[in-house]
């Protein structure tokens, strides 16, 4: 009997603005165009939904995304899926993460 192959995601969460009275959030945004989305961008072997879910039940959950997670931006990632190996999803996090970013969003990812 063979082992499960997981597979990998990445995921948007769009989160409340009130994220920005955090120095630290924003200081990691310093082209942060005003009125674009806060968002955290992350990976999982789990499906996007039930890692949301994780995050607002604080299991494994990244603080920001625990305190002022909102809804996934399915939008701004399934294209992107699924992933087969969680070195790529690393790298398409950090990618997207960075792209988002550039584009005047306020980001955070591990």
């Amino acid at each position: 009997m063979g082992r499960k192959k997981n597979v990998y995601s990445i995921y948007v969460i769009d989160l409340d603005k009130d994220v920005l009275s955090v120095k630290k959030f924003r200081e990691m945004n310093p082209d942060y165009i005003d009125d674009y989305p806060c968002v955290y961008v992350g990976q999982t072997a789990k499906s996007p939904d039930e890692r949301f879910d994780q995050h607002k039940a604080g299991i494994k959950a990244n603080r920001y995304a625990k305190k002022y997670g909102l809804r996934l931006r399915y939008k701004l990632f399934e294209k992107y899926n699924p992933i087969a190996t969680r070195k790529e999803a690393e790298y398409k996090e950090a990618l997207l993460g960075e792209h988002l970013r550039k584009r005047g969003f306020a980001v955070w990812w591990n």
